[in-house]
């Protein structure tokens, strides 16, 4: 309660908590893997400051900010329901909201009850698992049959170096590879890995290799001539784009 020499009355000068701090995302454009949150799987945004006395309201906590690749799908663990879908560089949403902060006595002071002496609890901020899924977003997508010389074309046309061998399913994951024009324009061009027939059911690699091409700008479709039946494995590949 406040007492001063010129308030004889004096009335109530707790004031409220500070809010807890927002828990963001944002996208990092250096980003494109998220091997980060290998080791890093909590993340915890700062409490509010306690209300003080004299009219003095409690600080809002510190907002944490993470930090993902471009392309980063956001789910509830264990659900489908999307929550965020972070396409672009500095692309930020609003994860979890900060707790309320609590009221102080002053909050309650009315004309029936000039001499609160209650207070209320800040409330706690939401808090969830979350499951982050990576669909790349790149301008060019190579795909094409295992072994078609898809990661031998990305290691020359750019500085990236995928593994190569003489036998299927070389890559596994996505490789990533930046093509420049000259010194203002460049391209960026991914490596997919091998499609095989009936892919949409789920064979092969299945939906773990279709999912990438989602936001690819275009696709680039990569045959071996030197195979038995070039036409039959360029009509396989068609075949199961056509059922996306």
């Amino acid at each position: 309660m406040r007492r001063e020499k010129f308030v004889p009355l004096g009335c109530p000068s707790g004031s409220d908590g500070g809010r807890g701090g927002n828990v963001y995302m944002e996208v990092d454009g250096l980003m494109n893997s998220l091997p980060p949150f290998r080791n890093s799987v909590h993340f915890r945004a700062g409490r509010g400051d306690h209300g003080r006395g004299q009219s003095q309201n409690g600080a809002k906590g510190e907002d944490v900010v993470i930090k993902v690749a471009p392309g980063t799908v956001v789910r509830e663990a264990g659900k489908e329901e999307v929550l965020l879908e972070l396409l672009y560089p500095r692309q930020r949403a609003l994860l979890l909201p900060g707790g309320r902060g609590g009221r102080g006595n002053a909050s309650f002071n009315s004309g029936t009850n000039k001499v609160p002496r209650i207070a209320e609890n800040g409330a706690e901020g939401p808090e969830m698992w979350l499951e982050l899924e990576l669909k790349l977003v790149a301008d060019i997508g190579i795909v094409g049959d295992p072994n078609a010389g898809k990661s031998t074309l990305l290691s020359v046309i750019s500085a990236a170096q995928p593994t190569i061998a003489n036998y299927p399913f070389t890559t596994l994951l996505p490789n990533l590879g930046v093509v420049s024009f000259d010194y203002d324009s460049t391209m960026v061009v991914a490596d997919l890995p091998g499609l095989l027939e009936g892919a949409h059911r789920g064979f092969g690699l299945g939906h773990e290799f279709l999912r990438h091409t989602e936001r690819c700008s275009a696709l680039m479709h990569v045959v071996d001539g030197s195979s038995q039946q070039p036409e039959s494995e360029f009509d396989a590949v068609r075949l199961e784009f056509g059922t996306l």
